[in-house]
């Protein structure tokens, strides 16, 4: 990795950023795929340092929070006995918040669909706001007893909840390939006094098919699929940091962080190295 230049490891995040598999970037690139691994992890711990550094007092007002499918090493179904209760082998959860209005991606958390992750990841997003929010979820019900532990009664919080059937789906269209069919919604106050007009999961579910078009480890019925967890979570820390800061939307005409007011200007990949390079030089001058 020491022989790369900036621009050639810019362009290595870059092909990842976009979708394409470590083993096609090597391709494309004549890098060898253990340096890109070695990349990935450099600038992946950087990202979520970063991240969670810049990411407070914000002023998100319409919240929206979802979880994201996928598995490491191999589905759930093929997990030896032996390591069946092992977070890292099988399925794993990447639990998404987005501001409906600026688009901001404010936190992430991979773990498991249970309460301890929920617990978590509701609790990091609570020490990130500057005020009030509005916050929607899908029906899980880890969320209900997670918010009220982190925010208490200072939350307008509803819950969207779907109801889905099959009906003229064979059962192999059903197990593998066919989305079930949503039959209708219900919306349900939970906590305070949500604008029920605005309760929605629109947004956090069309950043997770963001999520699954810009990294190839998320894309389904695919080899492509992360075998390492330490991998996984770094290279979910490395979308959010291109998603946030690198990549304009298309309704707001900025990124996200300059929405937010957290940035000024669009990032290149390039910053994205610089910054990682930096905080390398500050953790090893720090020890």
């Amino acid at each position: 990795m020491n022989v790369l230049t900036t621009k050639d490891r810019a362009q290595i995040l870059t092909l990842l950023v976009e979708g394409t598999s470590i083993n096609a970037t090597s391709r494309i690139t004549g890098v060898s795929k253990n340096t890109i691994l070695k990349l990935l992890v450099h600038v992946g711990k950087a990202c979520v340092a970063y991240q969670d550094r810049v990411m407070v007092n914000l002023t998100c007002k319409k919240v929206q929070c979802d979880e994201i499918w996928a598995f490491v090493g191999m589905k759930q179904k093929n997990v030896p006995k032996e390591k069946r209760d092992i977070f890292g082998y099988g399925d794993v959860y990447t639990w998404t918040a987005i501001d409906a209005e600026t688009k901001l991606m404010p936190c992430w958390n991979v773990g498991t669909r249970g309460a301890e992750s929920a617990y978590e990841f509701i609790h990091d997003l609570a020490k990130r706001m500057a005020h009030r929010i509005q916050l929607t979820t899908d029906g899980h019900k880890a969320y209900v007893i997670a918010v009220e532990d982190a925010f208490g009664a200072d939350i307008d919080f509803a819950q969207l909840v779907k109801m889905y059937g099959t009906l003229g789906q064979t059962k192999e269209e059903h197990r593998r390939y066919s989305p079930t069919d949503c039959t209708g919604i219900r919306k349900e106050r939970v906590t305070g006094d949500p604008d029920m007009k605005h309760v929605s999961t629109s947004h956090v579910e069309r950043a997770n098919l963001t999520m699954r078009m810009h990294m190839r480890r998320f894309t389904r019925l695919t080899n492509a699929f992360s075998k390492k967890l330490a991998n996984h979570m770094h290279a979910v820390s490395l979308h959010f940091m291109y998603y946030n800061f690198c990549k304009i939307h298309m309704s707001l005409r900025v990124t996200p962080a300059m929405e937010t007011k957290i940035d000024d200007h669009v990032w290149s990949m390039e910053e994205v190295v610089m910054m990682a390079d930096t905080q390398h030089v500050t953790e090893r001058g720090s020890k």
